[in-house]
């Protein structure tokens, strides 16, 4: 029995920026939000510790490295709510600077989780998004700086307008390959892992919001990355210069675009600015 009320889905968001993200939709967003997380106990602890706060969101397991994971949260959004209003795929993993794990182990386990893993989040939910549907994909700064740190060659690919998700994934999939030739920084890539999956998803972010131009135009579905800002988590630590809420305000603002807005759409947006990519 699927019902009509509108509902909100956080991915990794049992602490950080994902929790504060669910903290805020609770407040502001006119229908359900689901609080997602790979570990059930923490997802649990997470719901249990807003509600302390007088909110009320829902849990439901997902882990996005997990295909059936994630179809299994699909099915539960179409018998519970016919589809998914809002969508926010924050989950993600970065290593430690100092973390001694080679890097090409490094680049091959960040880009699992965070370029293919949103990316098999995106096929699944993208096609039950609703009319007036919003989704934010949350990239990086990064992302950015590891752009204009790549070769000219890869600058112009990563830019284009006409890359399709086939040619992205084969770039993907070549920086894990060059890393683990060790060649990666002479065919032009940066030495940054995690900006490379990040510029993954900012470009996947782009040609998504194509694809709903060309598909789905009278939706009205608004997509766009983001970058949170550096900010204190476990994954960046305590020098950072936002708190998790002042990470979650562009996220949320883009979420929360109201019904009838042009835009953005397709864009990268910073401090909800759109940055030119």
């Amino acid at each position: 029995m699927s019902s009509d009320r509108p509902v909100a889905l956080v991915t990794g968001a049992n602490k950080g920026i994902g929790f504060a993200i669910v903290r805020d939709l609770c407040r502001k967003f006119l229908g359900d939000v689901v609080l997602t997380a790979r570990d059930e106990s923490r997802g649990h602890e997470a719901v249990k510790q807003l509600q302390t706060e007088g909110l009320s969101p829902r849990f439901h397991q997902l882990d996005i490295d997990n295909p059936q994971s994630i179809r299994a949260l699909r099915d539960f959004l179409l018998q519970e709510y016919g589809g998914l209003n809002v969508l926010v795929n924050n989950a993600g993993i970065a290593f430690k600077v100092v973390d001694p794990t080679p890097f090409h182990i490094q680049a091959e386990v960040t880009m699992k989780t965070n370029f293919f893993g949103t990316q098999d989040v995106c096929k699944e939910l993208l096609p039950i998004i609703k009319p007036q549907g919003r989704v934010v994909n949350v990239s990086s700064g990064m992302s950015l700086r590891a752009l204009k740190s790549c070769s000219p060659e890869l600058q112009q690919k990563f830019r284009s307008e006409t890359i399709t998700e086939e040619e992205l994934v084969g770039l993907m999939n070549k920086f894990i390959e060059d890393a683990k030739k060790g060649v990666h920084a002479k065919e032009g890539w940066p030495n940054s892992a995690y900006g490379v999956t990040k510029i993954g998803v900012t470009v996947l972010s782009r040609i998504y919001a194509r694809k709903l131009n060309e598909e789905r135009r009278e939706d009205k579905i608004l997509l766009n990355a983001c970058c949170p800002g550096w900010v204190r988590t476990d994954m960046t630590g305590p020098e950072a210069t936002k708190s998790p809420e002042e990470g979650a305000e562009t996220p949320v603002y883009l979420a929360l675009l109201p019904s009838g807005a042009e835009g953005p759409h397709g864009q990268f947006v910073q401090d909800k600015k759109v940055e030119p990519w």
